[in-house]
């Protein structure tokens, strides 16, 4: 079959459409935002395709997967095998980095351990196999008559239940068995679980250390070492310490009631041991590799004094210490008693104490008395004698022991993190961080940009059999770091935690991993992959999806960006507006056929019949400006930036530049404490900064949820929902039935459906797999109970409002201007099709960040803001752009400050004043190439970001 066949598609807004696509090709999905895109690609063909591929599969293994409900389409032919790549985050996990979501980390543990050389870390000597002479004169070197007994490791971590190797060893002559550390009787061995893991030791001798046991300890190991492949353990009788001489110390092992002997890898100075270098000594993610500090995960959660003590030039009694000032009288009245205690001025600053003071403050008495004085809400004062914990102390108890998750998150505004002091945030343990391959560690390989990794495994070349076994090793590594590289992420580094990534990178790795598995007759849809990406770097994604399409995928693409409609082999336009507005075929066939459609819009901006038109007088710089000296975090190389303020400011570079380094990390965490009283972020290293007082407020509009649960809606985040319940309480029906404003939220208990507790849907937990939300059976997804549904506000229930759009709700609530007010903000940032009541996780990143800037327009404005946005132009139509910008200058134009960081061309040739940051990504960025006006940076050699906007502004 060489088409796919879509008949009657009612998901939805789609407006039973009729779609012939054809198969093997690449498809370019292009319309407004709102118009039914995702709808179709994502909710009806994914959807569909998944859901046979499921059918398909056992009973058995269906329960392993999630099923996808049947779309509202009549019927659709020719479907393959459907694969997802969507924008979202790829993992919370802090175990998951861009190294284990590729493979990529698996092929350098196998490489590690099967052609690295393990090293001593105290004397850098590489291991030697040690003999059985050296063991026991290591072991007779161990204080006189110390009780000790020699095992022979047979099995290390496997399941099963192992009563083959238990009757063997009884065949032997052997007569006891460590197993999981409890000595047994061979003869009286208990059932081992079968799927649980299991170490087993043979016991070979029991003995004290005494010189002339000599002889028996040499014929002891050597039926030790014959048993267990080179492996022996001397283990304490009574689990004590192992005390002896300087040189006999074990660096590898944590527990120092056992010494590990190897016949395999031993430093000949001091004796250091390890095990047999297997796959798992090299993963984080197993006991066998992880540090024991930080159990792999490279860093530490601690309470920061900084964030703890936020106005350090201010008294205790001013409420230097956040939480525990005058508003929390309890917290208050102890420091009021530590400070008579201790003779020091509660009035003082607390940075002008003596530091032993400030000591006792954060840290306690430690064990000193001291006599506290309580005074209670009535006035009553009574006295306890009682040693000070401490507030970090406190906080660390409280962190622990508290259930309440709103309380944890209000204590853990004060918590920071910092590289493991152990394994320096490598993740692994002593002897994975010492195996070395051409001279390099797997840690430090993991800190190298995948570009230069890349270029270093294509030259490594290994010497004689190590060199046979890692070639094919290599080349697997080789591969997937170039499909990385074409993808456009050559700055990312292997040991970035997947938890940074941004939507755009997450979906791209996802995209480079697809490629590596090879998979063909797929058919592939993707959401904006070029979302996040520099023009420079475009061509090789589309190169890459190229590749998909020529070895026999279908590859369905959602996408506004001009370059990529122009080299699909067909496309699809959806519209013409958004919402009730769309769900229809504009257009459909190739890039000419779009242009000539005169009803698509995507076809008059192509043909240039619109445009986004640059403006004729650009805002003047004043000598008004932020200057933000020497910062320094990630790949910044002591930056110094300056940023106009009144204009419409671009910060633009290639991917990996360093843009959200300086502005998302260094520059909002400064502006937010300074001019917010923000204290849960913490900027990254600078030098000075200057001219944050030109503002009395800072505002991040970032892609983040506007809300984590279904109860979170755009009519909540923007508070529509408090003023239409005040109208639904003013009916004279809720009147004369005494409901209050309260009993229209969903929140509360009263006039919410108590079975899905105004959810609307109820959580079924799904154990292994994500949790699943299914319609409520009582109030059938109303959210509300019966009684409180009877009350109508203009023939509406609140229910039925909740189910309006933007623009229907405009329309319904035209008369009462606060809520008017804020609809038309919502229309003005391009969401006229979004539903008052949806749930904030079906939003989009763009979606959010869009209801987010609708919030702030309906603020009062100041004229004195610095607002601050990440790629704003994120799922957005040409046409859509076009509203955005009017919105972005509206709020310039009243004196606020724009910082937008974007690759969007048409926002960057609107703006004001352009940092472009580069030349490169990841360590060949990091710094400033050109500053100026979009006509400056434009004519600015080296700029990749100029070559680009030079072309439009001709």
């Amino acid at each position: 079959m060489k088409n796919i066949s879509v008949h009657g598609a009612k998901t939805h807004n789609l407006k039973s459409i009729d779609l012939v696509l054809p198969r093997d090709k690449i498809i370019v999905i292009t319309g407004l935002s709102g118009s039914g895109k995702s709808s179709l690609a994502f909710d009806t063909l994914y959807a569909e395709g998944q859901r046979r591929y499921v059918e398909s599969l056992s009973a058995y293994a269906r329960q392993f997967l999630s099923m996808m409900e049947k779309p509202d389409v009549d019927h659709i032919e020719g479907l393959s095998p459907a694969i997802s790549i969507q924008q979202k985050s790829t993992s919370h996990n802090p175990r998951s980095t861009v190294g284990t979501i590729t493979e990529i980390h698996d092929y350098l543990r196998l490489l590690y351990a099967r052609a690295g050389e393990p090293k001593c870390p105290e004397h850098n000597i590489s291991l030697k196999a040690q003999t059985i002479s050296q063991m026991v004169d290591q072991v007779l070197k161990l204080p006189f008559d110390t009780k000790l007994m020699l095992l022979a490791p047979i099995v290390r971590d496997r399941k099963g239940e192992h009563a083959h190797i238990f009757q063997n060893m009884r065949a032997q002559g052997f007569i006891r068995a460590r197993i999981d550390g409890l000595i047994v009787d061979l003869d009286d061995i208990p059932v081992l679980e079968k799927n649980k893991k299991h170490n087993i030791e043979i016991v070979i001798d029991r003995f004290k250390v005494k010189p002339e046991i000599q002889l028996r300890l040499t014929e002891s190991f050597e039926t030790a070492i014959n048993i267990s492949e080179g492996l022996a353990i001397v283990s304490s009788m009574d689990e004590s310490p192992i005390v002896g001489p300087k040189e006999t110390k074990n660096y590898d092992y944590e527990n120092s009631s056992e010494i590990l002997f190897s016949a395999l890898f031993a430093c000949p100075i001091c004796n250091y041991s390890i095990d047999e270098l297997e796959p798992r000594m090299f993963s984080f993610n197993s006991p066998s590799g992880a540090c024991p500090e930080c159990d792999g995960l490279g860093v530490k959660q601690f309470f920061d004094v900084d964030l703890i003590v936020q106005f350090p030039e201010s008294s205790i009694s001013e409420g230097a210490i956040r939480s525990w000032d005058r508003k929390n009288l309890f917290y208050y009245n102890m420091l009021t008693s530590i400070a008579k205690h201790y003779n020091f001025d509660i009035n003082s600053p607390f940075q002008s104490l003596d530091p032993k003071h400030q000591q006792v403050i954060l840290f306690g008495s430690n064990r000193e008395i001291i006599e506290f004085s309580y005074t209670n809400e009535k006035g009553i004062t009574f006295y306890r004698n009682h040693e000070f914990e401490g507030i970090i102390p406190n906080m660390e108890r409280r962190y622990k022991e508290i259930e309440s998750n709103h309380s944890r998150e209000d204590l853990a505004k004060y918590l920071n993190i910092q590289n493991c002091p152990d394994c320096e945030g490598a993740r692994l343990k002593k002897a994975a961080r010492h195996v070395f391959i051409d001279g390099k560690t797997l840690p430090e390989i993991g800190n190298y940009p995948v570009g230069d990794l890349a270029d270093y495994y294509e030259k490594l070349s290994l010497d004689g059999s190590r060199g046979e076994i890692a070639e094919k090793i290599l080349k697997e590594i080789r591969n997937r770091l170039n499909f990385l590289v074409d993808v456009g992420l050559n700055y990312l580094n292997l040991n970035r935690s997947a938890e940074s990534l941004s939507g755009g990178e997450a979906q791209r790795i996802r995209l480079a991993s697809q490629i590596g598995a090879g998979l063909v007759g797929v058919m592939y849809i993707l959401d904006e992959p070029s979302i996040g990406l520099h023009q420079r770097d475009n061509e090789r994604l589309l190169a890459t999806l190229t590749r998909l399409r020529d070895i026999g995928n279908t590859v369905i693409v959602v996408e506004h960006d001009e370059e990529a409609i122009r080299r699909a082999d067909y496309i699809v336009d959806i519209g013409p507006g958004a919402g009730i507005h769309g769900g229809e075929v504009v257009a459909k066939g190739t890039y000419d056929d779009i242009v000539s459609e005169n009803r698509s819009l995507t076809g008059d901006y192509l043909s240039g019949r619109k445009k986004i038109v640059i403006p004729k007088k650009r805002t003047p710089v004043t000598d008004k400006k932020i200057f933000l000296n020497g910062a320094n975090g990630n790949n910044l190389k002591n930056v110094d930036l300056e940023i106009p303020v009144g204009l419409f400011t671009c910060i633009t570079g290639v991917s990996g530049s360093g843009k959200s380094t300086l502005i998302n990390e260094t520059l909002y965490p400064i502006a937010a404490t300074e001019l917010n009283n923000a204290s849960s972020k913490k900027s990254e290293e600078y030098l000075s900064v200057k001219g944050i007082n030109h503002y009395d407020k800072c505002v991040d509009i970032d892609q983040s949820p506007i809300g984590r649960t279904p109860r979170s809606n755009p009519a909540t985040y923007t508070g529509i929902f408090t003023q239409i319940r005040e109208l639904f309480a003013g009916t004279q029906e809720a009147r004369s039935r005494g409901y209050k404003p309260g009993r229209f939220s969903f929140n509360v208990k009263g006039g919410r459906c108590e079975a899905c507790q105004g959810d609307g849907l109820i959580k079924v937990e799904m154990h292994f797999l994500p949790d699943v939300y299914v319609p409520c059976d009582v109030c059938k997804s109303k959210r509300y109970n019966r009684e409180t549904l009877e009350v109508t506000y203009k023939g509406r229930s609140i229910s039925q409002v909740l189910d309006l759009t933007v623009e229907a709700a405009l329309e319904f609530f035209g008369p009462v201007p606060s809520v008017a007010k804020k609809l038309q903000t919502l229309i003005d940032v391009g969401l006229s099709y979004i539903k008052l009541g949806q749930a904030a996780t079906t939003l989009s990143g763009g979606e959010a960040q869009r209801v987010k800037l609708s919030r702030e327009l309906s603020k009062r404005d100041t004229g004195n803001t610095l607002y601050i946005l990440d790629e704003p132009t994120t799922g957005l139509h040409f046409h859509d752009i076009q509203q955005l910008l009017a919105v972005l200058h509206r709020l310039r134009d009243q004196g606020n400050t724009m910082v937008v960081i974007e690759h969007n061309l048409d926002v960057i040739k609107t703006s004001d004043w352009i940092v472009d940051l580069g030349p490169e990504g990841g360590e060949g960025g990091g710094e400033i190439i050109a500053v100026g006006t979009p006509e400056d940076v434009a004519n600015t050699k080296g700029s990749h970001t100029g070559h680009f906007l030079k072309k439009l502004l001709k």
